[in-house]
């Protein structure tokens, strides 16, 4: 009996098999598959939700303004009864803009202009241009604010990552650029990418509304 116990050594020494071998790494490639997959497409999912974010992130600041600046618009005659003359111009060259805002050779898709008494002394006429710019290549639409010149007294990027293939573009309730050039609503349409250039480019048209009659 000594005998038999002594030759059996300690258990578990046998190791498996090489069928066995073969069965377990044939059940993890089975499990690892589709959980591969799973990792990925959470990784995708997480990617593209991150480019939404960023997107709708832009088209929120720009909203903001754009609705804030097609409410002021209305310019009136310095003649009495002090009708509304025009007050939005869409893609006139700087040397042909009745309100030019910023350095020769601007070129904006939309400028604003409305009259701001709240200061002391004459009406200011504040001029705000909707302006596509460079940056690493890249287009950024900025809004650039003049108060009575041509002097750019703030520069904000209202929206990132524009896409190259669909141009900012601009439209009025009745004609933007004819007199009296004050139409109730003006819309601005937008076609945003993420940094990361994932996924399709977000398409968003931002509306405003005019307040002063």
């Amino acid at each position: 009996m000594r005998s038999l116990i002594a030759r059996r050594g300690p258990a578990g020494d046998d190791g498996f098999t090489l069928v066995e071998l073969i069965i377990v790494i044939l059940i993890i490639g089975v499990i690892t598959v589709p959980l591969g997959n799973i990792v990925l497409g959470y990784l995708r999912n997480t990617d593209e939700t991150t480019a939404r974010m960023l997107e709708s992130h832009d088209a929120q600041i720009a909203s903001a303004y754009w609705a804030q600046d097609v409410a002021s618009i209305g310019v009136r005659s310095p003649t009495s009864p002090n009708p509304l003359t025009q007050s939005v111009e869409t893609d006139v060259a700087y040397g042909a803009s009745l309100y030019p805002c910023g350095t020769a050779g601007t070129a904006p898709i939309a400028t604003l202009a409305w009259d701001d008494t709240s200061g002391p002394g004459a009406t200011t006429t504040v001029r705000v241009a909707y302006v596509v710019q460079s940056s690493s290549g890249q287009g950024e639409l900025h809004r650039l604010r003049c108060n009575g010149s041509t002097v750019v007294v703030s520069d904000v990027t209202v929206a990132h990552e524009l896409d190259p293939t669909r141009p900012p573009a601009v439209a009025c309730s009745t004609a933007c650029t004819a007199a009296p050039g004050v139409p109730k609503t003006v819309t601005l349409n937008l076609s945003l990418k993420d940094p990361g250039n994932r996924g399709a480019a977000y398409a968003v048209t931002l509306t405003g509304q005019r307040r002063q009659s």
